[in-house]
C-alpha cells in the first residue's frame, strides 16, 4: 500500500486495479493457492463479480485441494450464488472435499447437511456419516459443530424427526433413535464448545450446572458460565469486521 494515498479516489481505483493483477500473477502464473483463494475473495467482494468467483473457487478447490475454496463453492453452490441455482447435493460433494484437505467448516457443513432432513429430498439423510463430520470438525476447534454435537444428545437424534414431540417429552421415550439422548455427552461437547467461544455453548453448560444435567448440580459453576457467555454475547455485539484474506488465515 505505500505510494499510495487511499484518501484520493483516483489512487484507491489504481491501487485495486494493481491488487487484482497482483492476485491473477500469483495465481495463474505462480500458481499459488492461497492466492488463487485472495482472487476469488477479489472478485466476489470487489468486482461483484460472483459467477468468475465462482469459477476461481472450483478450479482452486479441484486443482490445488484448497480446503477454504471448496467451503466457498459449496456455499456458492447451497445458495445458488454465480448461478442462481440451489444445488445443495453438489455443495455437499465439495463440503466433503474441503474436509477432506482439513477445512473444519467445511466438515461443519457436511454434518449439518448429512444430519439434517433435506427440504427438497436433494441430499439422502446419513446421520452416522454426517456426526464423523461434526466430530472432525469439533475436533477441529470448530465451535458451532461442538454445539450442534451437544444439541444432538440434549434431544437425541430419532430415526424419524416426524414422530419427535419436543413439547410432550414423555412421548419420545418409546421412539426409535439413531443417537440416544445423553446428557453426560451433551454436557461434555457444550464445554468443548463453550471453551472455543461458542456463546450459546457457554449459556447452555450454565444451564446444565444449574439443573444438575449430565454434571453434578454446582450453581457457583452456572454462574460463572452465565457471566462468560454474557462476555461473549457483549464481544459479538461490539466486534464487527469484514475478514476480506480469509485465504491467509491460518497459515
Amino acid at each position: 500500500m505505500s505510494g499510495y494515498d487511499l484518501k484520493k479516489e483516483e489512487e484507491v481505483k489504481e491501487f485495486v486495479e494493481n491488487l487484482g493483477i497482483e492476485y491473477r500473477f500469483g495465481c495463474y502464473k505462480e500458481k499459488k493457492p492461497e492466492v488463487c483463494h485472495l482472487l476469488g475473495d477479489y472478485l466476489e467482494a470487489i468486482k461483484k463479480d460472483f459467477e468468475k468467483a465462482a469459477t476461481v473457487f472450483k478450479s482452486n478447490c479441484l486443482d490445488y485441494n484448497y480446503g477454504k475454496s471448496c467451503l466457498k463453492y459449496g456455499n456458492y453452490k447451497l445458495i445458488g450464488k454465480g448461478s442462481n441455482k440451489s444445488e445443495p447435493a453438489e455443495a455437499l460433494k465439495y463440503f466433503e472435499k474441503g474436509c477432506e484437505n482439513n477445512d473444519p467448516t467445511s466438515c461443519l457443513h457436511a454434518g449439518l447437511l448429512l444430519t439434517a432432513v433435506s427440504p427438497d429430498g436433494s441430499v439422502e439423510r446419513d446421520v452416522p456419516k454426517g456426526y464423523n463430520y461434526l466430530k472432525k470438525a469439533c475436533d477441529n476447534r470448530e465451535n458451532m459443530a461442538c454445539h450442534y454435537l451437544s444439541g444432538m444428545y440434549l434431544t437425541g437424534v430419532p430415526k424419524n424427526p416426524k414422530e419427535y414431540n419436543p413439547h410432550k417429552p414423555e412421548k419420545n421415550k418409546n421412539l426409535d433413535f439413531l443417537i440416544k439422548p445423553d446428557l453426560k455427552q451433551a454436557f461434555s461437547f457444550a464445554l468443548k464448545g463453550c471453551e472455543l467461544g461458542h456463546v450459546y455453548a457457554c449459556a447452555n453448560v450454565s444451564l446444565m450446572y444449574k439443573k444438575g444435567d449430565g454434571v453434578e448440580k454446582d450453581l457457583e459453576q452456572a454462574k460463572k458460565y452465565f457471566t462468560i457467555a454474557q462476555s461473549l454475547q457483549n464481544a459479538k455485539e461490539q466486534t464487527k469486521e469484514v475478514k476480506f484474506q480469509q485465504g491467509l488465515d491460518n497459515k
